[in-house]
């Protein structure tokens, strides 16, 4: 197990350069200029050139690109052209924002679609397993933009249920640990940040869990059928255990790994910054930062952020290669 994890380990150093290359070229490939977005349509040229030189601007991509690798290599990840901060500062400040929105909206996608997977599979043809399937295609193909401005339409317009944007209201105070506001507040006991947070989150928490939750129930469908047409489950049956112990206990036990997959992938995706569901509902995590950053013309920020979103993304698939042996002790991590 423990090389296993090492060699994973290791295996990051190509795709941090792979990544580091794709970044650093696309960043350069798009049309603008980072001077002019920082001194602003009025700036002189003279001006505009001092900027240049004193970013690097003007060195040769091959330069810069060295520049920034070597910057790396000593622990060094850049500063924001735009509020020249340390990247790896501002980051650190919008990362917890983007995991609690991911860790809200992946818990709801699981419970739910797990249960409709499972109930769909069990009664298969039923009107539950109709219209469930039918709400995962849905799901999946619903725009979120759309289904985000919709909701604040709803909720937050017509009915005034719930706060449109942000993560907590200006006028609840709070002391904040660990910046994941949940849990911040239920640490100091503050019950009433606690209700503000859970209504701000519930919106963006609901729209980002659609794709996932949609995905996870239509895996949990396939795979429990698969597994339930096995000569092991007609013998728990056969032996008379309650249905429910069949069902959990070795249907859904057998059934989970192909489910495990698709939770892994799409938590690794949403942890990468959820773009358009955190712009919709201003909520000031990595994706927005990146969004803004891009906008700026904001180099170290995005190719440092892609990095670390690659990075995240590995941590979280070998994460769930180690769950696999966790579920089917017979495979082997090699």
């Amino acid at each position: 197990m423990l090389n296993y994890i090492i060699r994973r380990l290791v295996s990051l150093i190509p795709v941090i350069i792979g990544v580091s290359i794709l970044a650093f070229s696309l960043m350069h490939l798009v049309p603008g200029d980072p001077a002019k977005s920082i001194l602003g349509e009025k700036a002189t040229e003279a001006q505009l050139e001092l900027l240049r030189e004193e970013l690097h601007l003007n060195d040769p991509l091959i330069v810069q690109y060295g520049r920034f690798m070597g910057n790396i290599a000593q622990g060094d990840l850049g500063t924001s052209i735009k509020s020249k901060e340390a990247v790896i500062v501002e980051i650190g400040g919008k990362l917890p924002a983007t995991i609690e929105l991911t860790l809200f909206a992946m818990t709801i996608a699981i419970v739910v679609g797990v249960l409709a997977g499972v109930i769909a599979a069990v009664k298969q043809y039923s009107w539950f397993d109709n219209i469930s399937m039918t709400g995962a295609l849905f799901g999946v193909s619903m725009p979120i933009f759309w289904l985000g401005l919709m909701m604040i339409w709803l909720f937050s317009v017509e009915l005034n249920w719930l706060p449109p944007s942000g993560r907590l209201s200006n006028d609840i105070e709070m002391t904040a640990y660990t910046n994941l506001y949940l849990l911040d507040s239920l640490l100091t006991l503050n019950f009433t940040a606690f209700a503000d947070v859970f209504m701000h989150l519930l919106m963006p928490g609901l729209a980002l869990a659609t794709i996932p939750m949609a995905i996870i129930a239509r895996m949990t469908r396939s795979s429990m059928l698969e597994v339930m047409k096995q000569d092991y489950i007609r013998t728990a049956n056969a032996k008379g255990l309650a249905s429910k112990l069949v069902i959990f206990q070795h249907a859904l036990k057998n059934a989970s790994l192909p489910v495990l997959t698709v939770i892994g992938l799409q938590f690794g995706f949403l942890l990468g910054g959820a773009v358009l569901t955190e712009t919709i509902f201003s909520w000031p995590g990595v994706g927005r930062y990146v969004v803004d950053a891009i906008l700026a013309r904001d180099y170290p920020v995005v190719q440092t952020t892609i990095l670390i979103v690659a990075i995240i993304f590995v941590l979280v698939n070998l994460l769930t290669d180690i769950l696999y042996k966790y579920f089917d002790p017979r495979i082997k991590l090699d």
